[in-house]
């Protein structure tokens, strides 16, 4: 378990608009992973990205120290200047061996979340590893952590209250849209048809808004959130001919720089000058800051969200000693599962050793013997042979696992 490591910007160490500079457009996302994971050695990696975290979940032998962090980021990102990369280096929160399991526990089960308690983050870190496993840069030790934490997380959001009256980011970023007394006509101007902007317009349609106009870089899956909502949907590109008008701009996307600048903004607004609403949920924010500056828009950003996101975690105190005291449970279980699966992998080549002593011993120190046998004391002999390669190949396998049963104990 010490070879675990994880570099991490979160909330908690990093302004969110600092924390969107290490996220990968899904495009460059394989290209660039597989290149640092073949650059620094890394044995596995994983690369989690949120609306307020980007984590990176490696193996590797050596330590994260200031010098490896600066290498890392420098592939990361070629372009970076020395002082981008140094402060990259800075904000990091590096967390190894069993330091890096308990966050990664935390993390999944909500704990370190900007809102405790919402359920989404067990499908993000699913997606991502999702995502490695297709991208071939995890392995067996990933594999094995991410099906304990899933599991550890399921459990708290079943066995505790964390999760009680269940608040997200999205469902704050509605509770403060509701609190603007919107109507029920108002225009909706959908950007993105991704899980949090779905998860937002079901809110919007519970809620009985119907006026809804989406893009998205793939058409197909605009069309599909359109019909749920009744809207008509336009691929991306088409948005800057897009001459309507809208009431509240509503966007999350993965795009890696700002996707509306004054001037799209501008060509959007259609020559409308009423007070307008924009939603930002993507890290990096899709929307330039300088449209705020620039026009009569009222925001609604991720960032704003920091002190509904407080009371949130304020109401779920009395429940995190329960959920920590879980995740240790969990973690004592995983320490187990790691070191069997390290002895089975450390004893692979034993079956493969005993099949080679068998047939050298028939073929060159008893084939005399053997060709003085005829065929049924020959078959006797080979079975016999059979039943010992399984047996001393399981009897150490067997003693192994007593031995850690045995130290758990």
């Amino acid at each position: 378990m010490k070879d675990f490591r994880i570099i991490a910007f979160t909330h908690r160490n990093t302004r969110l608009d600092d924390v969107g500079r290490f996220h990968l457009d899904p495009l460059n996302r394989h290209l660039t992973l597989s290149h640092l994971k073949k650059e620094l050695g890394l044995d596995e990696l994983l690369y989690l990205s949120t609306c307020n975290r980007v984590e990176f979940l490696f193996c590797s032998s050596e330590e994260i120290t200031p010098e490896f962090s600066a290498r890392f980021f420098h592939l990361f990102n070629s372009e970076w200047t020395n002082v981008e990369v140094q402060k990259a280096v800075d904000q990091a929160l590096v967390f190894q061996g069993e330091d890096a399991i308990r966050h990664i526990f935390k993390v999944t089960s909500s704990l370190d979340s900007l809102v405790v308690g919402e359920r989404e983050i067990i499908s993000q870190v699913k997606d991502a590893y999702a995502n490695s496993v297709k991208e071939a840069i995890s392995g067996d030790s990933i594999r094995l952590l991410m099906r304990k934490v899933v599991e550890t997380a399921k459990e708290i959001f079943t066995d505790t209250p964390i999760a009680r009256n269940p608040v997200s980011v999205v469902s704050l970023a509605y509770r403060r849209l509701r609190g603007m007394n919107v109507k029920p006509d108002a225009r909706f101007l959908i950007i993105g048809t991704g899980q949090t902007n779905t998860n937002m317009c079901k809110y919007l349609k519970k809620h009985g808004f119907r006026n809804f106009v989406l893009f998205n870089r793939s058409l197909k899956s605009a069309e599909i959130l359109a019909k749920m909502l009744g809207g008509k949907p336009f691929p991306l590109s088409e948005l800057e001919n897009y001459q309507d008008g809208f009431d509240v701009l509503l966007t999350c996307t993965a795009a890696a720089d700002h996707l509306i600048s004054p001037a799209l903004y501008q060509k959007l607004l259609n020559g409308e000058t009423g007070k307008k609403i924009a939603i930002d949920l993507a890290i990096p924010y899709d929307i330039d800051p300088q449209v705020y500056k620039q026009f009569t828009v009222t925001p609604i950003l991720v960032e704003s969200l920091r002190q509904a996101a407080d009371e949130n975690l304020a109401l779920r105190h009395e429940a995190l000693q329960q959920c920590e005291d879980i995740i240790e449970k969990h973690i004592a279980d995983f320490r187990l599962i790691y070191r069997q699966r390290q002895i089975e992998i450390a004893m692979r080549e034993v079956p493969r050793k005993v099949k080679e002593i068998r047939e050298h011993a028939m073929t060159n120190v008893f084939a005399r013997d053997m060709e003085s046998l005829d065929d049924d004391a020959r078959e006797v002999v080979e079975r016999m042979l059979t039943y010992l390669e399984k047996k001393y190949i399981s009897v150490p396998m067997k003693l192994a696992r007593e031995i850690l049963l045995d130290q758990q104990g």
